[in-house]
């Protein structure tokens, strides 16, 4: 079986999460069997495996609607994509597609780092469901990153073809946390989309005197001039992105994770913080309640006084070191091995259908 996975949305500097979701899984499913990867910059070959590859078209190109008639000439028996808008049109192969959420079509405004005609097209695909269908019922199989992303796949009738669940995941970390915070410090990782909702985190900070919060990823300079406004002079700390180390170093030291986060796809930040021993508060949506289980702490994303409430029940020592070995638990089944073998088995069940229908 010839594999080819699609790298092309790897990032150059630091990974977001769809390029953190390619290099997990492509490194754990080349370890299970051989594979090539697709590349669009020679670039990104410096945030992904030493493998395999080939040069394929750019992602967001005008010519992507035609890419695997460009990808037919590298003869491969399936291609994996951790998007879903790889052309589709005069293919020659298997093809299995990922769906991360469905936000924007509740939350319309697209991506700020695309450009004008992309983020024009952005806008009018997401006004239809039909464009989504028409994507996805072209592939052969889907994968989606969690339950509730795939529940809603079915509520919409998106496509008739098989789901499997092929979730983010996380390095197992060497150690994990065994002792309280001294201090109280939260952390955020994440953009500064609408929907993020970063606005209730930075309100809430009223409500939490002696709490201060790090808000991780870049934002704008307009951003952090609107943002900082909300909370208390003082109280947060905008890092303009930090390496992996250093997200690590803060999450280590940390009262909790925290999100207010109106929708998802999955929740990767939670994952990274439970598998430290580090719990999470976070709005209470479906997603959350399948990433966090039991483990985390969850308040209203509308209300600021919720997540403070939510906050201060860890300043309880007996509460924190419960819900901290509640959370390594909750994180151990999102490894990217699991993931690999999923995918796999999805691949395999896609060549041998091809197969039988030639």
């Amino acid at each position: 079986m010839k594999i080819l996975f699609d790298c092309r949305y790897t990032r150059l500097e630091r990974h977001d999460g769809i390029s953190r979701y390619t290099a997990g899984l492509v490194t754990a499913l080349s370890e299970l069997h051989p594979l090539t990867m697709m590349i669009s910059d020679r670039r990104q070959l410096t945030m992904l495996p030493d493998l395999p590859w080939v040069m394929g078209p750019s992602p967001t190109g005008v010519t992507e609607p035609l890419a695997s008639l460009m990808i037919n000439k590298f003869t491969p028996d399936v291609v994996f994509t951790p998007m879903q808008t790889l052309g589709p049109w005069g293919r020659r192969f298997g093809l299995v597609s990922t769906v991360h959420d469905l936000i924007y079509y509740s939350n319309p405004t697209p991506p700020r780092n695309l450009s004008w005609p992309i983020r024009l097209v952005w806008r009018l695909y997401h006004l239809s469901w039909a464009p989504q269908r028409l994507l996805l019922r072209s592939a052969d199989e889907h994968v989606a990153v969690s339950e509730t992303t795939r529940q809603l796949m079915l509520r919409h009738r998106l496509t008739p073809h098989a789901i499997t669940i092929v979730s983010d995941a996380v390095e197992t970390p060497e150690s994990v946390r065994d002792e309280p915070p001294t201090g109280r410090d939260l952390v955020y990782m994440g953009s500064f989309m609408p929907y993020k909702n970063v606005e209730l985190l930075m309100r809430a900070m009223h409500l939490l005197p002696g709490y201060h919060l790090h808000l991780l990823s870049r934002a704008s300079d307009a951003d952090q001039q609107r943002l900082a406004v909300l909370a208390p002079a003082g109280s947060v700390t905008f890092h303009g992105g930090v390496t992996d180390a250093r997200y690590q170093e803060l999450l280590l030291s940390a009262t909790a994770l925290v999100t207010a986060s109106r929708a998802e796809g999955f929740g990767l930040p939670l994952v990274e913080s439970m598998a430290l021993g580090t719990p999470v508060v976070v709005s209470d949506i479906p997603v959350f309640r399948e990433i966090g289980g039991d483990a985390a702490g969850y308040f209203d994303p509308e209300s600021p006084s919720s997540f403070a409430s939510a906050v201060r029940a860890l300043e309880d020592e007996a509460e924190w070191m419960s819900r901290s070995r509640r959370s390594v638990q909750q994180a151990q089944p999102y490894s990217w091995e699991h993931s690999a073998h999923a995918l796999l088995q999805v691949l395999r069940r896609v060549v041998a259908t091809r197969a039988t229908e030639k």
